[in-house]
């Protein structure tokens, strides 16, 4: 058991899926942040840390259901050295797309 009592491997990485942007525009998405049910700070923090250990140009989606974490994560990526695609509103949760750079 992780923190809490809540899951230990939230990122889930492999094969790439794609994911069509509001834009239009197609990505392939490298790894998936499963961060439903958790609060502030710890989307922000697995966001960071998958962004940390991420490659130049790979795509992350994180998948949150708190408001305020949707809404931290996009400020975040300057200082991560990674570009805020899009936040596209699921059926329960928000999907936040972001690239390193």
């Amino acid at each position: 058991m992780g923190l809490f009592g809540r899951k230990t491997a939230p990122a889930t990485p492999g094969p790439a899926a794609q994911a069509v942007l509001p834009d239009g525009t197609t990505v392939s998405v490298k790894q998936q942040i499963n961060c439903i049910g958790d609060s502030c700070p710890r989307p922000q923090l697995l966001t960071k840390k998958a962004l940390v250990s991420a490659v130049q140009g790979e795509v992350l989606e994180i998948l949150v259901d708190n408001p305020t974490s949707m809404e931290a994560i996009p400020p975040m990526m300057p200082g991560l050295a990674s570009t805020h695609l899009a936040t596209v509103r699921a059926e329960r949760c928000w999907r936040v797309f972001v690239r390193k750079d």
